[in-house]
């Protein structure tokens, strides 16, 4: 009797430890699937960011020379024409709407 009981007793308490084991290598698992996940969520916004940066670094090297050329008045006339749609007194401004 004892023999028997001791039998079933390792086999239950193998069988828990094999149950435990595989329970940690599926929380490991995804454990390590949900990182991998944060590491190219993480990579794709250091890329956008690092093309911000890239396209402020432009912008500012094109104002800086244009300071340095002391053009600053070309440059404020230009930038009201494009960008607030101002034009000189009596100045006729066509608009191409067609697309082409």
């Amino acid at each position: 009797m004892q023999r028997t009981a001791k039998k079933k007793k390792k086999k239950f308490s193998a069988w828990a430890i094999r149950l435990g084991l595989v329970c940690v290598c599926v929380y490991l698992g995804v454990s390590l699937i949900s990182v991998q996940m944060e590491i190219i969520a993480k990579r794709q916004q250091l890329d956008n960011v690092n093309q911000q940066v890239s396209a402020q670094q432009a912008e500012n090297e094109e104002l800086q020379r244009t300071l340095d050329t002391d053009d600053e008045a070309a440059y404020m006339e230009r930038l009201a024409r494009t960008k607030l749609g101002y034009a000189l007194p009596n100045e006729r401004v066509f608009i191409d709407m067609s697309g082409n």
